[in-house]
């Protein structure tokens, strides 16, 4: 069992309709149709969605997102139609949302590798391949790839996990022609960031992507290159062999899994209230993503 500890009631604004809950965003359409993405403070770990929010989290998803956007925008179009709040929505919406483009999305988590960890290893140190893709011998956790690869997922429910599948069964599943504009926008997307986090010494070890059609057109969409979607490693402190520092939520799952917690993931309990310095230490490495990639200071 896994999913919300405690699943929040969205908030009700005239004029606009709540379409889902996520484990971060809310999501509401407006009159016009368009889509209207709001961004919470929550953080999931193993599944669940905790019952303790990370201060800013929210809004520092939501503007670096849009400084990605606007990296990327030569080489596919973004999603976002405007910053500006709805009228009636409450002031702490402010800097978290997102009004979008209603697309048709692809049910495929766009996935890009450049790195070798999480479940790409597990699949590697079984049979030499991720995703049914043959790598070469002698790779260990952190090490990086010869190129780029593309490696997509299922999309899973809140609760649920993704499940890597092969870029056939995706051709098989959203049709040929799509699978390869997926595939060569997704790592065209990769490489540019990579090589803009490398820059601020930053190592995009990899990636997911969610993409929908306006029309014929191929968008991008949801948030990009965020520490919730995206494992950035310290280029300073990277060392193939073992498990990275990273910035993302790591403080979260090392603290759930330790005796400190009292949590059995293995049970079916919810996990626990994280305790305030663990709350800080992770809200600091989200504000530290931003600021190094983006080189504002975050106020």
């Amino acid at each position: 069992m896994s999913g919300f500890v405690e699943k929040p009631e969205p908030v009700q604004v005239p004029g606009l309709v709540h379409l889902h809950t996520g484990k971060v965003r809310e999501l509401y359409q407006n009159e016009a149709g368009d889509l209207v993405m709001v961004a919470s403070d929550r953080i999931s770990a193993y599944d669940w969605v905790l019952p303790t929010e990370i201060p800013d989290k929210g809004r520092i998803l939501t503007q670096l997102s849009l400084w990605w956007f606007d990296q990327l925008a030569d080489l596919v179009p973004g999603h976002v139609l405007s910053t500006e709040l709805p009228a009636g929505a409450p002031a702490d919406w402010r800097g978290r949302t997102l009004v979008c483009k209603s697309l048709r999305m692809v049910p495929v988590e766009c996935v890009a590798r450049g790195y070798l960890t999480g479940s790409g290893l597990v699949e590697y140190n079984a049979s030499r391949t991720v995703c049914g893709l043959a790598l070469p011998e002698g790779l260990v956790d952190g090490s990086e790839l010869p190129a780029p690869i593309f490696t997509p997922a299922t999309k899973a429910a809140v609760g649920d996990h993704d499940e890597n599948v092969s870029y056939e069964e995706v051709a098989r599943q959203v049709g040929a022609d799509t699978a390869a504009r997926l595939r060569q926008a997704t790592l065209a997307v990769y490489v540019r960031g990579r090589d803009i986090a490398r820059d601020r010494g930053i190592l995009l070890a990899d990636t997911k992507f969610e993409f929908g059609f306006d029309g014929d057109e191929l968008v991008l969409a949801d948030e990009v290159l965020t520490p919730d979607s995206s494992r950035f490693w310290p280029a300073e402190e990277w060392e193939p062999g073992r498990a990275q520092p990273s910035y993302d939520k790591q403080f979260v799952r090392d603290w759930l899994t330790s005796p400190a917690s009292g949590w059995d993931r293995t049970a079916e309990q919810p996990p626990p209230a994280l305790p305030d310095e663990v709350v800080e230490a992770t809200r600091g490495k989200y504000v530290e993503a931003y600021e190094r990639l983006t080189g504002v200071r975050w106020n």
